[in-house]
């Protein structure tokens, strides 16, 4: 308490004075390198850009447009964990995340941290896709191929179907998509090599029957000889089903969903496909059966509940069938047709209130999904196109 009563000698203003001048300097110094790096970038000495942006980062941490360019450069030039780290610094600083979730999700999808990639590519997905249409392409690809080796086929396929509409014939999309429309969990480089035909095969028809117009004759081509060569593997029948569902050939696809069960008689999407062609052709008997093993084999599973609701209701067992359908809603909840026959359901059971609020939810969902594709913003920095496989 005593040194404030004492008076200012020199050395301590000359304290004061440095104090005054270093933070002073120190933002010179950064505005400096700064705009150093970024002429760098612009000029395509990606190294001295590397270099500059590392040593403003190292003066400013909290620099996001610094980390984003960092990050970026890092990316094409294949430095996958470096760019992670500048991404990742990114992210905490920036409350509106945007196109980073995507860089982040592709530079873990590089290093095989496939279950991180997946939630910044949800994350990304979820705030609204955005970014320059090349990082949406090749974010978009590498989500549908994490979602494919989760499980979640027809996701991966409806993220798919647009880029082949886009791009025409390409032999990775091909391959991705052969996978999902095959239900295989892999990824393109972990998958066996003596499935890669098959999976070709099942990846061209399902990319011309995506193309637009569609062009279901050389789907069909390449589905016969799917058939021909493999018609003894799971899943091949299945695929070669929903194609003809596709094309509107139902008693082709009841065929096809048969043939499947011989192979594979506990397989519940084949289960749920053949009751809902039994439905629209009204054998309500036997889509009810078929229905009920799918709910018994798989309790979890939203659409066996689902289509088992819809069995009842034509049956007229409206009370059963609002309990199946409550619990595909249960189970999925964002799924608006399961919502658009509940409220058929509660309907006819007399009970309005709730009939209004599903067909809300059902006008809610069907409205959502129109913003479910990705978008095609603009942003300053994108991945280089070598990264599109």
């Amino acid at each position: 308490m005593y040194i404030f009563s004492m008076p200012l000698g020199i050395p301590f203003l000359l304290f004061l004075l440095f104090a005054a001048i270093i933070p002073s300097n120190a933002s010179t110094r950064f505005e400096q390198i700064a705009r150093q790096a970024n002429a760098a970038r612009k000029a395509e000495k990606l190294n001295d850009a590397i270099r500059l942006y590392r040593e403003g980062l190292r003066l400013s941490p909290t620099w996001a447009d610094g980390w984003w360019a960092l990050g970026s450069l890092l990316y094409d030039q294949d430095r996958f964990p470096e760019a992670e780290d500048a991404f990742r610094h990114l992210i905490v600083l920036t409350p509106k995340r945007g196109p980073a979730d995507a860089f982040l999700g592709l530079c873990e999808y590089e290093t095989r941290e496939y279950d991180r990639a997946l939630i910044h590519f949800r994350a990304w997905a979820t705030a609204g896709w955005s970014g320059s249409p090349q990082l949406v392409d090749v974010a978009v690809f590498h989500f549908a191929l994490l979602l494919t080796r989760e499980g979640q086929f027809v996701r991966a396929l409806y993220l798919l179907a647009p880029e082949a509409a886009k791009t025409g014939e390409n032999p990775a999309l091909s391959e991705a998509m052969g996978l999902a429309s095959l239900r295989m969990r892999n990824l393109p480089e972990d998958y066996p090599p003596d499935r890669r035909e098959m999976v070709w095969f099942a990846g061209e028809s399902a990319l011309f029957a995506a193309q637009s117009p569609h062009d279901y004759r050389r789907a069909d081509e390449y589905a016969q000889r799917l058939i021909a060569g493999y018609d003894r593997q799971p899943g091949v029948h299945y695929f070669r089903a929903t194609l003809f569902m596709f094309e509107q050939k139902e008693e082709e696809a009841g065929r096809e969903f048969r043939a499947e069960l011989k192979i594979s008689p506990k397989d519940v999407p084949t289960l749920v496909g053949l009751a809902g062609v039994d439905l629209d052709s009204n054998q309500l008997d036997e889509a009810t059966a078929l229905a009920q093993r799918a709910v018994q084999i798989q309790p979890d599973d939203g659409e066996a509940h689902h289509v088992l609701g819809r069995a009842l209701m034509l049956a007229g067992d409206l009370e059963s069938s609002a309990r199946e359908l409550e619990t595909a809603k249960r189970l999925s909840p964002d799924n608006a047709v399961v919502r658009s026959h509940l409220a058929i359901v509660y309907g006819r059971l007399g009970r309005l209130h709730e009939s209004k609020a599903e067909a809300a939810a059902f006008l809610s969902l069907k409205e959502k999904e129109g913003v479910l594709a990705p978008s095609q913003d603009k942003t300053n920095l994108e991945p280089n196109s070598r990264h599109i496989r």
